[in-house]
């Protein structure tokens, strides 16, 4: 499945649940849905809280999956192409040197 179908579906679901109106409880701004990304995301991390694995790994799906449809939605409101963006991202990463990054951070870091 590509990232069109999955945007699509997205919208025909937001679309469906009204939140586009301004008056909505779940208004979809910018603001909103990474406040949501964000929330979704710490969900995900919770279900790894004081153990190495998930036991329910249907549960870890449902999270991600709603961590991957804000993702969708705020690059969308955003006006973001986001399988450029990621391939953009990926560019970069190749031509970035870890090692020096990983030390110029370490040397960031306050010393007790």
């Amino acid at each position: 499945m590509n990232l069109d179908t999955l945007t699509q579906a997205m919208h025909d679901f937001v679309e469906s649940q009204g939140w586009l109106d301004e008056n909505s409880p779940k208004q979809q701004t910018p603001r909103n849905l990474a406040i949501s990304l964000v929330l979704e995301a710490s969900e995900a991390l919770e279900l790894f809280q004081w153990r190495e694995d998930v036991a329910d790994h249907s549960q870890l799906a449902d999270e991600l999956a709603d961590v991957m449809l804000y993702l969708l939605q705020l690059a969308s409101l955003s006006d973001i192409d986001l399988g450029r963006a990621v391939m953009a991202k990926l560019e970069k990463n190749y031509t970035r040197d870890w090692a020096e990054a990983a030390s110029s951070k370490a040397s960031e870091q306050p010393q007790p």
